[in-house]
């Protein structure tokens, strides 16, 4: 069965994303708190649908949830542009595509810390999910709203999609 790779490693910053250090996901995703930094990507088409992924049953956090189309973790020495534009290939096969940046937060689960750099961008095509999600397909606001808080969704993508487009 796939696992994600514990010995991963990640960098380790403050938090304006400053690079203070570097440790492992096992280390990131065990307990410690350490802030590291992920992307995420909101995906949506010409009709203002959201892509959301299914995360795979063998992720080590959130399996089998539905979440924002592309989130990943940046790789040490990698920059925030660099590990969007990479998740977003290896996710989903997106290579043209224009990235509104929206926010950076801190977001704290049981688990983890992890700095959030959060960007949109509208697409014309349907997202080719690649065997690292268990698929995706697009949501209208209205779907999205009557499965909040019941489990269907990740809750960093329930609490950043409140955040940014339920104003």
């Amino acid at each position: 069965m796939r696992s994600d790779n514990s010995e991963e490693i990640f960098p380790v910053v403050d938090a304006e994303g400053n690079v203070i250090g570097k440790a492992t996901r096992g280390e990131c995703h065990g307990g410690s708190k350490l802030l590291h930094p992920v992307v995420h990507l909101h995906v949506f088409d010409k009709s203002g649908r959201l892509y959301l992924q299914r995360r795979p049953d063998w992720k080590d956090i959130q399996p089998g949830k539905w979440d924002t189309a592309v989130g990943g973790h940046v790789d040490y020495g990698e920059d925030v542009m660099s590990a969007l534009r990479r998740e977003a290939r290896e996710e989903l096969g997106l290579t043209d595509f224009v990235a509104e940046k929206l926010k950076s937060y801190v977001f704290e689960s049981a688990r983890e810390k992890e700095l959030v750099n959060a960007f949109k961008t509208v697409i014309e095509y349907d997202p080719a999910p690649s065997d690292e999600l268990s698929g995706g397909r697009f949501w209208d606001k209205e779907e999205i709203l009557s499965c909040m808080g019941k489990g269907v969704f990740t809750p960093n993508f329930e609490q950043e999609y409140t955040a940014l487009f339920c104003r």
